[in-house]
């Protein structure tokens, strides 16, 4: 039993520090190395993990995971709805565009499509988003319950970077402000290089967003101008996919 527990710890930790060697996951996990070697072979030969590119010695997830935790939270459904949307907003911005749920507190990518510009964001797919540091985060808080979002300050606000918010009221504000205009911004509050702007997916009146989507660019290429005009494009689409899935289910 304690062989299984420590593969399933080891397969969420390489899916929340990927990619990671076996040495940094026997120090995440207090662990002896040897336990988290025979745990990665476990899932390497299951096929839930593979070796990064260039650097065999790290670990990646494979779509294997992925797959099945759409599959257990009705994800495939909101992707085969949302991807065409998605591909025409990329059409639109030629910049990559993500797609991520809200997931016990955790914001997850799920889907992506990347842009034909030499310099782009590459975020890998299960990546853990911060929730108050990256626009896909700040767009599911600001459709979310106000209960929902004092549970998440009342965790904490991490710094990732000089932009980060930390401050519960500044927060709280920030939030009005994405309500107000439809869309959130992110300007290298988690990595510095990266901004985004996004905006919640929401099925029903009233209901908790099952998503967000974003439009993520290089903060070298992020202006006023283009914030505002990405921010209404990525506005339109979430508000497209939410009609699409109501209708899906009957909503």
């Amino acid at each position: 039993m304690q062989n299984v527990l420590n593969a399933l710890r080891t397969l969420e930790e390489v899916a929340a520090r990927q990619p990671i060697g076996v040495a940094a996951l026997a120090r995440a996990m207090d662990l002896p190395k040897s336990s988290v070697q025979r745990a990665l072979v476990t899932l390497h030969t299951a096929g839930w993990i593979r070796q990064a590119a260039g650097t065999p010695t790290r670990w990646t997830v494979t779509t294997k995971a992925l797959y099945v935790g759409r599959s257990a939270t009705g994800e495939l459904g909101l992707r085969d709805i949302a991807v065409p949307v998605m591909e025409e907003l990329r059409r639109q911005t030629d910049e990559t565009v993500h797609l991520a749920v809200p997931e016990g507190g955790r914001i997850v990518l799920i889907e992506r499509l990347e842009t034909s510009q030499p310099v782009r964001i590459i975020l890998p797919l299960g990546q853990n988003l911060p929730a108050h540091a990256s626009a896909n985060g700040k767009a599911v808080l600001a459709a979310s319950s106000g209960d929902t979002v004092e549970r998440y300050i009342a965790a904490g606000l991490a710094r990732f970077t000089d932009a980060s918010i930390t401050d519960p009221d500044r927060l709280r504000a920030e939030l009005a402000a994405i309500r107000a205009r439809g869309y959130a911004t992110n300007s290298g509050e988690w990595r510095d290089a990266v901004s985004a702007v996004a905006a919640a997916v929401v099925a029903e009146a009233g209901a908790d967003p099952v998503a967000s989507i974003s439009v993520n660019v290089p903060t070298s290429r992020m202006t006023d101008t283009s914030r505002a005009t990405l921010g209404a494009a990525v506005r339109e689409a979430a508000d497209q996919v939410g009609k699409l899935l109501g209708r899906s289910t009957g909503g």
